[in-house]
């Protein structure tokens, strides 16, 4: 670190600041400051994020302004705030800021491309978001560290300090701000790491399109020949899991970009669900789990520090963040071709999507933007009924254009690289819940092989009569009757019912993105009939 650095120019006064500490140093200061940091058996450090254990998406606001305001899809999503509520959330980040004897600043890149990454600086307060940001941040070498110089974007994170509620436009202590023209994010009243993580995502979501480059949400893997996927899939879908395979090297688990040069991840590290984590089910995961790795609200035996990566007393989203060369087979640098497959994954909790169907481009378009999973509610209230959840773009938390931005994207890249696209559900197999199961995970993965060896390019396809895909009729190392949903019910009329309400949903939920999409499009969701 250079002797002058300063951050005065954000108007912080502090002098004892300590800039990309290595990860010795970050658990030195965490053992020293952090009310509840342990280090684990396996090495990693273990950390609480205080009252809030995920991100607080109604919270998060942007600056309505005239040079950025025709840009961004105003709603339910991305809400707007005026400068001057800005200026005083930032203010009130500045003043708590200023009263700390010692700051952590993490500088380093988004995008592994270096024609399109972005330099961001993080000024937090703990130990642990600096050591949080130091993996998900591409990191710079010492000689680029020292040519760094003032950043696109600075993330000041205050979330140890609660927003005021009485400030217009607030909604409770949690604040989360981006200002496209001051190139800042404010946080107040929120301590959980993966708001920052997110708000660098939400500024490439931003400034790519306007580039013609696609940003997604995804994980993203290469074979040997080259071929790359990408997995877009809500939490839960296996999104993450599917992509860490041991015969593929791993470009990344969540966040890339599509250039006219092939493909990019964002991210220096992966931030990977902790819950139920087992060297048997997720190997290149739990091995990644080691000294520099963070782990977040997980349960750990006091004597031993041994972690129970199955105890949710704390929250069911305990994650562990660590560098992206903690994966065996990664690739570094972080890029990869053009896509050959892109395969949407979605968890379907009513049993009625294939385990595999080829897309058409329309209906590629048309799952896209509906970006649809499903889960069982919790059976607290008695509630057992499946509860379909729609996220645009398979991240619509994180997209500031409409959606359709990102899917003509999508759909230009995939036309001009001829690009396959599939459906892949995770869920539900056999019946409903109570009665159905969820599909293996051992055929989920013979599935996704046979898309990457081009098993499935030529098999004989019979077409869903409710959701027009196509849908193969075998598929090496996976029973054959398990791949055409309606053959796996005892019942074919209650399979017809529930694949109609599903259907429903479906239609329902795309009437929002009617405007703006083409008939092709539209055409290419769901038949739904009148049932009797």
């Amino acid at each position: 670190m250079s002797d002058n650095f300063t951050l005065k120019q954000y108007g912080l006064d502090t002098e004892n600041i300590t800039r990309n500490a290595p990860p010795s140093v970050l658990y030195q200061e965490a053992f020293a400051y952090e009310e509840d940091a342990a280090m684990a058996d396996n090495g990693a450090l273990m950390v609480r994020s205080g009252e809030k254990t995920g991100r607080s998406p109604n919270d998060k606001r942007i600056v309505s302004h005239p040079d950025s305001e025709d840009d961004i899809w105003w709603g339910d999503i991305n809400v707007a705030v005026d400068e001057l509520t800005f200026a005083i959330n930032r203010e009130r980040a500045m003043d708590y800021l200023n009263t700390l004897d010692k700051l952590y600043v993490v500088d380093g890149f988004g995008g592994w491309d270096e024609e399109e990454r972005i330099k961001v600086r993080i000024v937090c307060t703990r130990p642990y978001h600096a050591l949080f940001m130091y993996n998900m941040l591409i990191r710079p070498t010492a000689e680029q560290l020292e040519d760094f110089g003032e950043p696109d974007y600075v993330v000041f994170n205050a979330g140890q300090f609660p927003a005021n509620r009485h400030t217009t436009g607030m909604t409770s202590k949690t604040s989360v701000d981006l200002s496209f023209e001051h190139k800042e994010i404010v946080i107040l009243g929120t301590e959980y790491a993966g708001e920052m993580k997110k708000g660098v995502f939400t500024v490439m979501n931003y400034i790519m399109p306007k580039k013609g480059v696609m940003s997604m949400h995804c994980s993203a893997n290469e074979g040997d020949e080259g071929d790359v996927s990408l997995f877009f899939g809500l939490s839960g879908t296996g999104k993450t899991t599917l992509s860490a395979d041991p015969q593929r090297k791993l470009i990344g688990d969540d966040e890339h970009c599509w250039t006219d040069r092939g493909v990019f991840n964002i991210e220096g590290g992966c931030y990977a669900k902790a819950i139920d984590l087992s060297p048997e089910s997720e190997p290149e995961i739990y091995n990644a789990i080691r000294f520099g790795t963070v782990l977040e609200n997980v349960v750990y035996d006091e004597k031993t520090h041994a972690v129970d990566f199955g105890d949710t007393t704390l929250t069911q989203n305990t994650r562990a963040s660590y560098p992206i060369e903690f994966i065996d087979n990664a690739k570094i640098p972080a890029v990869g071709g053009h896509p050959k497959n892109v395969i949407l994954l979605t968890y379907d909790a009513f049993g009625v999507l294939p385990p595999v169907s080829k897309l058409s481009p329309e209906q590629t378009m048309y799952h896209f933007i509906s970006g649809y999973t499903a889960k069982v509610a919790g059976t607290e209230m008695g509630v057992t009924e499946p509860q379909a959840t729609f996220s645009a773009c398979f991240g619509a938390a994180f997209m500031v254009w409409h959606p359709s931005k990102y899917a003509e994207l999508l759909a230009e890249k995939m036309e001009e690289h001829g690009t396959s696209a599939w459906l892949v559900s995770t869920g539900l197999t056999g019946g409903p819940f109570g009665t159905g199961e969820r599909l293996s995970l051992k055929y989920t993965r013979a599935i996704i092989d046979a898309i990457h060896n081009g098993d499935l390019d030529n098999v004989e396809t019979v077409t869903d009569p409710i959701f027009g895909v196509e849908v193969p009729t075998s598929c090496p190392n996976v029973p054959d009757e398990v791949l055409v949903p309606k053959n796996t019910w005892a019942d074919a009329a209650a399979y017809e019912a529930q694949a109609q309400k599903l259907a429903q949903l479906f239609v329902d939920n795309f009437e929002q993105f009617k405007e703006g999409s083409s008939e092709a499009i539209i055409a290419a969701g769901p038949n739904v009939t009148v049932m009797s």
